[in-house]
This record gives C-alpha cells, sequence and structure tokens, in this order.
C-alpha cells in the first residue's frame, strides 16, 4: 500500500481557524513540505506539532517532486502546506498533486480557510457564479488579461500586493469603468480586518488616503450584474 499526499489549509490570519482534523493529519504525516519552514515552524510549534517541516516551494518543487513520490510509494503520508491559506490556491501544490496522481498514488485535500471566499462572500457582490483569477500578470499578457475580464459577466476576485493594488484599481476603472462596482478586503482574519466597497474610484481614493498593509483580495462586478444595476436604477 502507498503513502497518501494530504494538502492541509493553514489560517490566513487568525490561528482559531486551524481545524483539528488538520492538526491530526499533520502530527501523524510522515513527512511534512512546507513553502517556507520560517513561517511554518511556528505554526507548528503553536500547536504542538513536533516535526520537522521540509522546503517545498516554486523554485525546487520540480526537482523535489520524484523524492516525494518515492515517499509515498514506499508507504509514507505526506502532508503539504502553504505560507497560509490552502495549498495550490496561487501557491505552490498543483505541480505536485498532478505528478502524485499521473502515478496512481491517492491525494486528498482537506478543507479550510482560504482568502478568497470569505472576501467574496461579504463583498455584497453576486456569488452564484464567479471566476477566481489570483494574481494578474506583472508585465506580459497584462492588458490582454485586463480586456478579457471587462467582457466577464460573472463576479470576478483577485489577489494583490500592497505596492500594486492602486495601479491595479486605477486599471480596473479604465478597463471595466470607474464606476463598476467592487470591493476590497485586507488583513483577513486579523485584528485590523477591513472591507471597503463602492465604485473603483471610491475604493481607489479610500486607499490613497491610508496605509496600504497586508494581502488584498479584489472582487469587481460583472459586466451583466453592472448592466442589471443600470436598468434598476433607469427604472425606479
Amino acid at each position: 500500500m502507498g503513502g497518501k499526499l494530504f494538502l492541509v489549509p493553514t489560517p490566513i490570519g487568525n490561528l482559531e481557524d486551524m481545524t483539528f482534523r488538520a492538526i491530526r493529519v499533520l502530527k501523524e504525516a510522515d513527512v511534512i513540505l512546507a513553502e517556507d519552514t520560517r513561517t511554518s515552524a511556528p505554526l507548528l510549534k503553536h500547536f504542538g506539532i513536533d516535526k520537522k517541516a521540509y522546503s517545498h516551494h516554486q523554485h525546487n518543487e520540480h526537482k523535489a517532486t520524484s523524492e516525494i513520490i518515492r515517499f509515498l510509494k514506499e508507504g509514507k503520508n505526506v502532508a503539504l502546506i502553504s505560507d497560509a491559506g490552502t495549498p495550490a490556491i496561487s501557491d505552490p501544490g498543483f505541480f505536485l498533486v498532478r505528478e502524485v496522481l499521473k502515478n496512481d498514488l491517492p491525494v486528498e485535500c482537506l478543507p479550510g480557510a482560504t482568502a478568497f471566499v470569505p472576501a467574496l462572500v461579504n463583498s455584497g457582490l453576486p456569488t452564484d457564479s464567479f471566476v477566481f483569477e489570483g494574481f494578474l500578470p506583472v508585465k506580459k499578457g497584462r492588458q490582454t488579461r485586463l480586456k478579457k475580464l471587462a467582457e466577464e459577466e460573472r463576479t470576478i476576485i483577485l489577489y494583490e500586493s500592497p505596492h500594486r493594488l492602486l495601479k491595479t484599481l486605477e486599471e480596473f476603472a479604465q478597463f471595466f469603468g470607474e464606476e463598476r462596482q467592487a470591493s476590497v478586503s485586507r488583513e483577513l482574519t486579523k485584528l485590523y480586518e477591513e472591507t471597503v466597497r463602492g465604485t473603483l474610484m471610491e475604493i481607489k481614493s479610500h486607499f490613497e488616503n491610508n496605509i496600504l498593509k497586508g494581502e488584498f483580495v479584489i472582487c469587481v462586478a460583472g459586466k451583466e450584474e453592472t448592466k442589471k444595476e443600470k436598468r434598476s436604477y433607469e427604472k425606479d
């Protein structure tokens, strides 16, 4: 019998969001892989998981995967964690999962924390149909992606860093229209959690006058939703 690869979500800020099952799986795993062992060490210590974590990130995952598959074939259980949230969601993990499955070995992903779900739910934008884009390309292909997203009818969800937030909101206003409704959440689950809702330009104005700190999740109304709001306004 081969071992199993477990993908284990970790808190995106509030340590109380760690599940009992996640703690058990990490304690029982033969090998723990972490995106950054310096980040994971305090987390493991906090929950009494007395095991060394090995680095597994975008720069070494191709080279390390063959050895991980060997561990699994030997019957060892391997748990993968990222710095925060669910592995493989804008974090390392996809390549490993695909290769493990190619070798007919089992993969199990635990439910748990991921930033875009609470950001979407508390945005006030439609949640019945949405598209998650992760991070936009920084340079090559960025404008092409923005033009495509401008025609998207579903709610659009993206991640952004503090130093690019204002530029991104400006570009969204340019491609989607300044009055497009949106929501920006930062520091989710943490002490200074904040969600700002309004038009793209209203949100940009808010963050121009406030400290840009933390990880940001941007939710933008789809084109169809904008049409509905306009028709409703005109009808009233």
